[in-house]
């Protein structure tokens, strides 16, 4: 069996008439269940889910990584084109925290998914809310909350992000930051929405909940894109050190350290654009 693995959204596009849209969303394909990991800012997973000839309809559930717009603008969009009466979305329950970029000279301005909850549950939408790590398959899980381990890792840019509690504000820790794990023949495939927590504290939490130490492909974003060289290295050398195959950043992890890890990897390093597809061998794990 085979598992494959599209992304719908980021924010270039590398074949056809695709558009690219600040944000992310990614859909993992099996023979017995099909996940959408994020939804994009708006209206291009869906666009290009078309344009590549994807029925949006397939879709047994949702993931969301966290509550950003850019990751959950369109599941609106999404929901109405899966047409059921009734889709999991599983999420934490800081999805609905009242997020917001706060910054001098600038408005207040709202972070947080862009739409109410009975909205979206007239959409279909069942909201199935875990901080803890969720078993989709037998080898399919969620990372569940990402405890910070590493001494270089810290939440980026966490001085303007806050939520709002009645009328105070309180420094934003994206709690709800999750990732994907698939374990494969070949070792596991860990796929991140931004990994706000860490990079690296994600892939060492993916090897402690499954138990697998081997990680082969790593997807998605890193949020390293307001990062120190220092922090981007350091990175760099941890990925090295756990032996990554394949490696797929993108989004959120930003121009300068998707170069240096394109130069460092070498031919294990790839462009994740909108309409990237991989297919990776597929194991029951137990």
């Amino acid at each position: 069996m085979k598992i494959s693995i599209t992304t719908l959204s980021e924010n270039t596009c590398g074949i056809g008439d695709l558009i690219g849209e600040w944000g992310l969303s990614i859909l993992i394909e099996t023979d017995t269940i099909n996940v959408l990991f994020d939804t994009g800012k708006s209206i291009s997973a869906t666009y290009n889910a078309n344009e590549l000839g994807i029925d949006l309809s397939s879709i047994d559930k949702i993931v969301l990584s966290h509550s950003h717009a850019d990751h959950t603008g369109g599941l609106r969009e999404v929901l109405q084109r899966i047409r059921r009466s009734e889709v999991e979305v599983i999420a934490h329950p800081d999805v609905w925290a009242l997020r917001y970029r706060i910054r001098p000279y600038q408005a207040d301005q709202f972070a947080g998914i862009p739409f109410q909850r009975q909205e979206l549950e007239n959409f279909g939408a069942v909201f199935n809310l875990t901080v803890k790590p969720m078993k989709l398959t037998d080898n399919i899980i969620t990372t569940g909350e990402i405890p910070m381990v590493t001494d270089f890792e810290t939440i980026d840019s966490g001085d303007t992000r806050f939520i709002k509690e009645d009328t105070e504000f309180r420094l934003d820790e994206i709690l709800d930051d999750r990732a994907i794990i698939i374990n494969t023949e070949q070792g596991l495939v860990v796929i991140t929405g931004c990994a706000h927590r860490g990079i690296i504290n994600t892939l060492y939490h993916a090897q402690q909940i499954t138990g697998v130490k081997i990680i082969h492909t790593l997807i998605g974003g890193s949020h390293l894109f307001t990062a120190s060289e220092h922090r981007i290295r350091r990175t760099i050398m941890a990925l090295k050190d756990l032996n990554i195959q394949r490696l797929g950043l993108c989004h959120c992890t930003g121009l300068p350290a998707i170069t240096l890890m394109a130069q460092e990897f070498g031919d294990k390093f790839f462009f994740n654009n909108a309409g990237t597809r991989i297919n990776i061998p597929q194991r029951t794990v137990g």
